[in-house]
């Protein structure tokens, strides 16, 4: 079976500053899939460079491996903290462990906490008429299950 190691190491060997490591899995029958995201967002040529990178170092013949190389989807759970930093300014839900879903605009990601600005209806005391207003939550990393980027097509 191929080296998770291993393959991390050639994959850091390829990738500049800006790209990172989301996942690399790695199946019993030598199936590697590799996904790699990047600040300034990542190309098809980024993931033909990894793949031929790793495709050099690794011998068929010894190894028999498959190999895919791919950006994490839209609809996918953030899974390392590049993730919540190059989404800083754009909608996110976060699922908390209680149970309750947050969606609001990403303000900030310092390693633990996360600051979400989540825009609510609610009709004041005395009013008729219900008011858009910002409520800032400061999450701590522990207390989510997952946090994805909101899909809006406006």
């Amino acid at each position: 079976m191929v080296e998770l190691n291993k393959i991390e190491s050639f994959v850091n060997e390829v990738i500049d500053d800006n790209t990172f490591i989301v996942d690399i899995k790695i199946s019993t029958s030598n199936k590697i899939n590799i996904l790699i995201d990047s600040i300034t967002g990542t190309t098809i040529k980024d993931c033909i460079t990894v793949s031929r990178n790793i495709e050099n170092n690794l011998d068929r013949e010894v190894e028999d491996f498959e190999l895919e190389v791919s950006t994490p989807g839209l609809s996918e759970a953030f899974k390392v903290p590049q993730q919540y930093k190059k989404n800083i300014g754009r909608q996110v839900e976060t699922q908390l462990k209680d149970g309750h879903k947050i969606k609001g605009e990403l303000k900030s990601f310092d390693g633990n906490i996360i600051e979400l600005i989540e825009e609510k209806m609610i009709k004041p005391e005395g009013k008729k008429r219900k008011q858009k207003v910002e409520v800032n939550h400061t999450i701590n990393l522990d207390d989510t299950i997952s946090t994805k980027v909101v899909i809006s097509f406006k």
